[in-house]
């Protein structure tokens, strides 16, 4: 029975052994795509920073009357962008996004609204068609390694019904990656563009004194120049919203990567240390099981030798004489 149980608990510490091998290999590999991520996140941010300059100087110029930029007078429709990843193994990151657009919509439709769904990554259709709500369209295979192409891709999928009236205002929730210790869920209206999310603009006032070549007065930058916009404001902001939109989910994919790949490194690193005792348990346990079967033998060999020894001298018949004579040991 011992030896059994020995045999199962050796089994179980080399089962346990290969799975820590490979959770350290996953630690491993996640914490060198961290690096790369947050490289990736630098380099988009000055054409990011570039764009926010540009419609900070172009917004306020703007006659109000597009669709684009500005609060919608009502928001009936949304259209819902939810970035989550395309595998697991990386702790509450895909849940606590998911669960946070689910809480989104549901306070959304108490107040009377529809949304539409559009999904990045492979987990997220599964979650929310489990719970009744149909996808729009999802999106997978790109929150490894995201390119522009990508975002550009998942961008027409946004900006496209907006700009035809379907919708009333995009929305994009996903992980945003502040550091490599702090990451944190967010919701981002994208369209239409919210003045207060650009850096500068609600400062940009009205130039004066310079006509641009569309009959619009020039608007005065933070070093105190003017500005001639050609074409006019509003036909630019045509042109450079859409553009801002795709800059913006390009950010978001390449920050929700970097916060995946933390999560998987966070995740593994715990699972490696969670089979590491493990490991130190189930050895202790088989000592422990060892060290009884040697006790139990040797009480086994202890109690048959004093049995013996209490017995006493044992009498024998010898066969060979012609009566039986009882003999003393």
């Amino acid at each position: 029975m011992a030896g059994g149980q020995e045999r199962e608990l050796r089994r179980r510490i080399r089962s346990v052994e290969s799975t820590k091998k490979i959770t350290r290999a996953f630690e491993l590999i996640a914490a060198s795509q961290i690096v790369r991520a947050q490289g990736r996140i630098a380099g988009a941010r000055p054409y990011v920073a570039g764009l926010e300059r540009v419609l900070a100087t172009t917004a306020p110029e703007a006659g109000g009357t597009t669709r684009l930029v500005g609060a919608p007078e009502h928001v009936g429709r949304v259209l819902l962008l939810v970035v989550v990843a395309d595998r697991g193994l990386c702790g509450g990151y895909n849940s606590m996004a998911l669960r946070a657009a689910d809480r989104l919509m549901r306070a959304g439709e108490a107040e009377g609204r529809t949304y539409r769904l559009v999904t990045v990554g492979r987990k997220a259709p599964s979650y929310f068609r489990f719970r009744g709500r149909a996808v729009h369209h999802g999106f997978s295979q790109m929150t490894d390694r995201p390119t522009f192409a990508d975002a550009r891709a998942v961008a027409s999928e946004v900006v496209g019904p907006f700009v035809a009236g379907e919708v009333d205002m995009v929305q994009l929730v996903s992980w945003r990656f502040r550091s490599a210790g702090i990451q944190a869920i967010a919701t981002r209206q994208v369209l239409p563009l919210s003045l207060a999310d650009v850096p500068g603009a609600s400062g940009a006032g009205h130039g004066a004194g310079t006509q641009g070549t569309s009959g619009q007065p020039g608007a005065t930058g933070e070093g105190g120049g003017f500005y001639d916009f050609e074409p006019a404001p509003d036909d630019l902001l045509q042109l450079l919203v859409p553009t801002y939109a795709e800059a913006v989910v390009y950010q978001a994919l390449l920050e929700a990567s970097a916060s995946e790949h933390t999560a998987r490194q966070r995740a593994m690193s715990a699972a490696t240390e969670n089979a590491e005792q493990f490991i130190t348990t189930l050895r202790r346990v088989m000592n422990r099981v060892r060290q009884d079967a040697v006790t139990t033998e040797i009480m086994e060999i202890v109690g048959g030798a004093e049995a013996l020894r209490r017995s006493g001298p044992r009498s024998y018949v010898d066969i060979d004489a012609d009566q039986p004579e009882e003999r003393s040991a």
